[in-house]
């Protein structure tokens, strides 16, 4: 059986096989020539004192010992003829119900409204060349959802839900290095992903299911609470009985679709703020000591939060050398977000920063009834959008000149491909945000030295946290409170935030549709 040993070294040993080797058999009390394999379980970076170490949980092999598994694979059913299940949306929550469908023995029929991942990337070319948005095929729509173009952050840790460790293997499984099963704030990559979510797809066709792109879901059929099928743009209706509804948090016309239905939603806190942008170079001398970047250690990134008038202002969706990328789901506003390659190897470095929003926060939309966050989100990216000059170009603001209420008369260069046009963000942003951020950036600059700096700038907007809704659900079941045969799940249903806690959810709404049929 294999002994696990933790090992603590300096970055350049660390990354030396030899040396991790004979240290590890070191700590196992054993000679080097007895392993047979060493697998590593976890690596972490501890940066908080000037002497940086890694530290290295393995599990030793030795020889005539059976080697643990690293990665239990897909296993895969012919499930051609089987019953079929409608599922609306292929983001990661979609495509990973679609697998434990598979290895249930249940035929996915997947709903997508954008295009397929390749066809995609054209449309996504378009907003920052031509400032055009496509409604249906962007940043946010499309296969593989919004993580298909992100940084492909894979740091859900927390066990509330369901096995997340399954997700990480299936990703490996799918092309992922393996590196996301040991590393402590595991990605893929946006360079990465594409090809991943392509596998996923062979593997869902070449098993019997089946996957509709272009196929925007305009009504949900139900009768009688019950769930019936859907009816997509063009007319076309799709009965079934079970129907798992997995649209990411943009999907808004989703909201009034259920509205229109009678199918119940609560509104939920969620948070929105900017995206702040400083050079990679300094966040690696903040977190790293003045030392800058060692070729042994990863770019730096950063986790802050502080509490600021009762609410919560924090970091979100870090990307250490990445890029601000457009998120708008529509022409008439301005949405954005962050990605990095595998390598992140952008000389820049953004991060989401963003406040903690509450029902009371929306008295002036209160009309709109349980839509009112939603319409504040709305009027928020719409107004980023008049602060820009009608494109996608973004409003911009340096840093330091945000927080202490200046216009800024000049702009550092910034990644954020549309480009930026000098907006002053202190005077626009709603007090409700804009007063907490300026704040809280005073506060992180007192945690990281060198952070508030106008060597930075922030770009508007950060809307898209997570949903303004949730579907309710049953929790023994998984269908909605009101529908039978309806699953809400995901991101869009306000039961996750990220690929791992979306994936792990459409998993288990898989799972609640075959214990319906005890399979």
């Amino acid at each position: 059986m294999p002994q696990q040993v933790q090992i603590v070294l300096n970055p350049e040993a660390a990354a030396d096989i030899n040396t991790v080797r004979n240290t590890a058999a070191r700590a196992a009390k054993t000679d080097p020539s007895a392993i047979s394999e060493i697998r590593i379980i976890k690596r972490s970076v501890d940066a908080r004192q000037k002497n940086i170490r890694i530290i290295l949980t393995i599990d030793i092999t030795l020889h005539g010992e059976a080697p643990s598994q690293s990665v239990r694979p897909f296993i895969s059913k012919d499930v051609s003829r089987q019953r079929e299940v409608i599922i609306i949306g292929a983001g990661p929550a979609g495509l990973f119900a679609a697998l434990k469908l598979i290895e249930s023995g249940l035929r996915p029929v997947i709903f997508e409204r954008g295009k397929d991942v390749s066809a995609r990337k054209r449309d996504i070319a378009r907003i920052s060349r031509e400032h055009y948005v496509d409604p249906d095929s962007n940043y946010c729509f499309g296969e593989g959802g919004a993580g298909t173009f992100s940084d492909g952050k894979l740091y859900t840790r927390s066990k509330k839900r369901g096995d997340n460790s399954r997700v990480l293997e299936l990703l490996c499984s799918f092309g992922a290095d393996k590196s996301i099963l040991y590393e402590a704030h595991p990605h893929l990559g946006t360079d990465k992903l594409p090809a991943i979510i392509s596998a996923v797809r062979r593997t869902i066709t070449e098993a019997g299911g089946i996957i509709l792109f272009e196929k925007r879901v305009t009504d949900i059929i139900a009768e009688h609470n019950e769930i019936k099928g859907i009816i997509t743009a063009g007319g076309g209706q799709y009965f079934c009985n079970d129907v798992i509804l997995a649209t990411g948090h943009s999907a808004r016309d989703i909201y009034s679709i259920c509205a229109s239905r009678g199918i119940t939603a609560e509104m939920k806190p969620y948070a929105m703020g900017v995206r702040v942008e400083h050079p990679q170079e300094l966040i690696n001398e903040i977190r790293y000591h003045g030392s800058g970047r060692n070729p042994y250690l990863p770019a730096a990134s950063y986790n802050i939060a502080r509490q600021v008038e009762g609410r919560g202002v924090y970091s979100f969706c870090m990307c250490p050398g990445g890029f601000i990328v457009p998120a708008s789901t529509s022409q008439e506003e301005v949405v954005v977000n962050g990605m990095s390659p595998s390598g992140r190897n952008s000389p820049y470095a953004n991060s989401g920063i963003v406040v903690e929003l509450r029902a009371g926060d929306f008295e002036v939309y209160k009309k709109y009834g349980v839509l009112a966050g939603l319409e504040f989100q709305k009027e928020l990216e719409r107004e980023a959008w008049i602060r820009g000059g009608k494109t996608q170009r973004a409003p911009a603001q340096r840093l330091a000149d945000f927080v202490c209420g200046k216009n800024s008369t000049s702009l550092p260069k910034v990644s954020y491909f549309p480009g930026v046009t000098a907006s002053p963000l202190h005077e626009w942003l709603p007090d409700t945000i804009g007063k907490r951020l300026r704040e809280g950036f005073r506060l992180f600059g007192s945690a990281m030295k060198g952070y508030l700096t106008n060597d930075a700038v922030i770009v508007g907007v950060e809307s898209r946290t997570s949903s303004p809704l949730r579907l309710p659900r049953k929790p023994d079941t998984m269908e909605h409170i009101s529908v039978s045969g309806l699953y809400p799940c995901g991101e869009g249903s306000g039961y996750a935030g990220g690929i791992v806690s979306s994936a792990v959810d459409g998993m288990r709404a898989a799972e609640a549709v075959a214990a319906k049929y005890h399979l």
